[in-house]
């Protein structure tokens, strides 16, 4: 088959024997497969991540010595099982898999390691456990875009948004976007997005942001709707005062069993939901210093370097702060079907198209956010052309 292989940062469009299912696993065809941020930062910075993995456990990321077939957000049709499979589904049945497949007990990350090649290449191995068909006629395209789509809703199910609460989106580049795209599928009234790009804020605006703020010019936190927004701490302790005022106004009344019954239902006073999805060093910073009170962070995007922030900020306005990593089994599915039911349109992400020959300028052109968001790889296209 062919495939694009990186090795040392450098890309080579290459035939390599067909891939062959192990116990448990089956080929699939690939139709489709994105280009994820996370290959943009393992071509170059491969061996950061491989000591960041092994310092968490995971032993058999990518180096950069050696030659990888990238590539973890695909869609496929069925080819062929290996040993002791189920063989559910018929040979050229549309499918997706999370992107992990286990060699005996040892899980291996496909696209991210030489013992699991990934979507780049006309062929994968998927688990079988962990693929599943693709639904309603779902579109390749689309479906290819499950893997990074569940990343989003894990990020949006972890913020806990309530439908009436303000959601701020801080970077709107493919994960930013996917991240407004679910907050949108969620049902949340109101969605602020910020990015210095004139065409990522446009793409925001597809995606169904309903504040789009160009943060050179303006504050997201003043464009966000004023109403019920708690500024700052006073306005907690002016809460505080105006509920015991009126309990007090009852006789008899044990007040302490209210606020016990609040805690319980976590029913008090509460900020918005902001999504950090830039991932570069200071952004934490800005946005605890910015942010209103009881402000949850959910940190999506993903920085690669020591970063610095006040914990007396956040701790005076009480924030909360929280970091996510991908989406669990239930999560991917639900997923796809909130895709192939039509509740969420990932079509405004998608913006260029490529044969494998076209890979390593897709990686030059993901570099200017004016140009793309995602591109995805068509492995039996021909040429080298955006499309």
């Amino acid at each position: 088959m062919r495939a694009a292989v990186v090795t040392a940062a450098e890309f080579e469009v290459t035939e390599l024997p067909t891939p062959r299912p192990g116990a448990g696993q089956l080929l699939i065809d690939v139709s489709r497969c994105g280009i994820c941020g996370s290959d943009l930062h393992a071509r170059t910075h491969a061996d950061e991540l491989a000591d960041l993995a092994v310092a968490t456990g995971y032993e058999h990321f990518m180096r950069s010595d050696q030659s990888v077939v990238l590539g973890h957000e695909f869609s496929g049709t069925v080819v062929d099982y290996g040993p002791d499979c189920r063989k559910r589904w018929k040979t050229g049945t549309p499918v997706v898999s999370l992107p992990i497949v286990r060699h005996g007990r040892q899980p291996h990350l496909v696209g991210l390691s030489t013992a699991a090649p990934g979507g780049y290449a006309e062929q994968v191995v998927v688990q079988e456990s962990m693929t599943m068909p693709v639904p309603n006629g779902l579109s390749a395209e689309h479906a290819a875009l499950t893997e990074p789509m569940a990343v989003a809703w894990h990020a949006v199910r972890r913020g806990r948004v309530g439908k009436g609460q303000t959601a701020f989106v801080i970077g709107c580049g493919p994960i930013g976007l996917a991240v407004i795209s679910m907050l949108k599928a969620a049902g949340v009234r109101t969605v602020v997005a910020s990015d210095f790009s004139p065409r990522r804020r446009e793409l925001a605006t597809t995606c169904g942001a309903d504040v789009v703020v160009d943060p050179a010019t303006e504050s997201p936190w003043t464009a966000a709707p004023k109403k019920g927004r708690i500024n700052g701490v006073t306005d907690i302790l002016g809460l505080g005062f105006d509920a015991m005022d009126r309990l007090r106004r009852v006789p008899n009344l044990p007040w302490w069993y209210v606020f016990r019954l609040a805690h319980t239902l976590n029913a008090g006073p509460a900020g918005p939901v902001i999504f950090e999805c830039v991932g570069v060093p200071g952004i934490i910073d800005q946005i605890l210093t910015a942010a209103p009170p009881l402000s949850r962070v959910v940190v999506v995007g993903v920085c690669m370097e020591t970063d610095r922030f006040h914990p007396a900020m956040a701790i005076n306005k009480e924030i909360e702060l929280r970091f996510v990593l991908g989406y669990d089994p239930g999560e991917f599915r639900d997923t796809l079907h909130m895709l192939a039911e039509g509740k969420v349109d990932p079509s405004p992400l998608i913006t260029g198209t490529v044969g494998l020959d076209g890979v390593a300028d897709a990686f030059t052109a993901l570099g200017n956010p004016e140009r793309h968001a995602k591109i995805l790889i068509d492995p039996r296209g021909a040429g080298t052309a955006l499309i």
